[in-house]
């Protein structure tokens, strides 16, 4: 299926590694040029340089941390027009609520919800006047189906998407969607560092916490960056232009409901 959107721009964050990077691959492949955002030079650089070379776009790396407002204007600087917008960043460190702290609730908030509000409302009439915009929003599984000990994650990212979906509806007739994407278990950093967590809470070998999450997900095995990519890029299609305000639950069958 040609997406339809060779030629056009998109904006990437924590597109350094994991399910950023195989969204902005994606996008890639299809003919997007790309700005990417993440915190770490060295990572940013080395895949921009990669995406560059496997598919001919244009990439230019932005390095920082987009809870910065200063980084926001150089992000938007660079890509002052983007057709595309996929929000992303890491979350806080698994932990129980009795110890979440005010520093890391307002921390959460900066980093799940302010800075891409901030990013969503600098884009997206622009968006609207040139007829044209596809924002995707990487949250987790966790604001479809709450997991413990990821209360700050869940609230902030739920958040996100309460604001999306308040707004969508008044860009919607000149083409511009917003949608969330939420990823369940993929084989990324992040989610290694749940299961070395989950190790030691249980005093039972990273190996077999592993084996054992995976055995726990209807099917048998985690997610990967590439696959996530590839629904990620239809989202940002032309194909999709009717569908917004949706949450697309990609988690290999955990999440047991109807709806």
């Amino acid at each position: 299926m040609d997406l339809g959107i060779a030629g056009k721009r998109a904006i990437v964050g924590a597109a350094s590694k994991g399910l950023g990077k195989g969204c902005a691959m994606a996008l890639a492949e299809e003919g997007v040029h790309l700005v990417i955002n993440a915190r770490t030079a060295s990572e940013l650089e080395a895949t921009a340089e990669e995406i560059r070379s496997a598919t001919g776009v244009e990439v230019t790396a932005v390095t920082g941390d987009i809870t910065l407002p200063g980084i926001r204007q150089a992000i938007l600087a660079a890509c002052p027009e983007p057709d595309i917008l996929v929000t992303n960043a890491g979350g806080p460190a698994p932990g129980n609520f009795r110890t979440d702290t005010r520093e890391r609730w307002l921390a959460a908030l900066e980093a799940q919800l302010l800075g891409h509000a901030e990013m969503i409302t600098a884009v997206v009439d622009g968006m609207a006047e040139r007829g044209f915009g596809r924002i995707v929003n990487i949250t987790s599984q966790s604001t479809k189906m709450p997991v413990p000990n990821l209360g700050l994650s869940t609230s902030a990212r739920l958040a996100l998407q309460g604001f999306c979906n308040t707004i969508c509806r008044e860009v919607v007739d000149r083409n511009v969607v917003i949608n969330n994407l939420l990823p369940g278990p993929f084989d990324t950093d992040r989610l290694q560092n749940g299961i070395v967590h989950a190790a030691k809470q249980a005093g039972i070998d990273v190996a077999a916490a592993r084996e054992e999450r995976m055995a726990a997900t209807p099917a048998g095995r985690f997610g990967t960056a590439e696959e996530f990519g590839k629904v990620c890029a239809f989202l940002c299609s032309e194909h999709v232009g009717f569908m917004t305000a949706n949450s697309v639950l990609m988690d290999g069958g955990l999440y047991p409901g109807t709806f």
